[in-house]
């Protein structure tokens, strides 16, 4: 039964960063011709482009993919659960879900900048997915380096960030008590 819960919780949290991953390609208004940008929005199509009709957008932002991922990573606190025999509570389902897809949207900064740090010391010229990498991380990092320049070409705005998500993720989990399970 672990092994069935670890592959659903995997799709789960794979198919919740691809939707976040696309609303948040979507508002930094990232390059879509990109082949990290085409996979995400071909993988996410099928269930995104059937809840558009039910969901417009407004202001830009891209309410049905934004609701559909809060529904997976409510489903994550309902499926698993009952799958493992437990209680079912709808409200701790959705409470969890927003909590979870807030952590997920954190986890997904903190592995694409690791990323792109690493990236940094061994890619050469240009890459496609490091240039994608660095329009996510610019409404975040931008305004660190703003704070904190570069000292002797070394960049620690990566750094302060990954701080500042850690304080974040222990403010969160001040809010859920279970939080090692999410």
């Amino acid at each position: 039964m672990e092994a069935i819960n670890y592959l659903l919780k995997f799709a789960f949290d794979t198919f919740l960063m691809v939707l976040v991953l696309r609303v948040w390609l979507q508002l930094v208004r990232a390059d879509f011709y990109n082949p990290l940008s085409q996979f995400i929005v071909k993988v996410s199509n099928p269930l995104v482009i059937p809840l558009r009709r039910i969901i417009p957008g407004v202001g830009g932002v891209d309410l049905a993919t934004i609701v559909l991922a809060y529904i997976f990573a409510t489903l994550t606190f309902i499926i698993i659960p009952l799958l493992n025999g437990g209680p079912i509570d709808i409200l701790s389902a959705l409470y969890l879900g927003l909590i979870y897809l807030i952590k997920q949207t954190g986890v997904l900064l903190f592995i694409i900048m690791l990323v792109m740090a690493l990236m940094s010391w061994v890619v050469q010229g240009y890459n496609p997915t490091q240039m994608i990498f660095s329009q996510l991380t610019a409404p975040i990092l931008s305004p660190i380096r703003r704070i904190i320049p570069s000292i002797g070409g070394l960049d620690l705005s990566v750094l302060i960030a990954f701080l500042l998500l850690n304080v974040i993720n222990i403010l969160l989990g001040g809010w859920v008590p279970y939080w090692s399970m999410l």
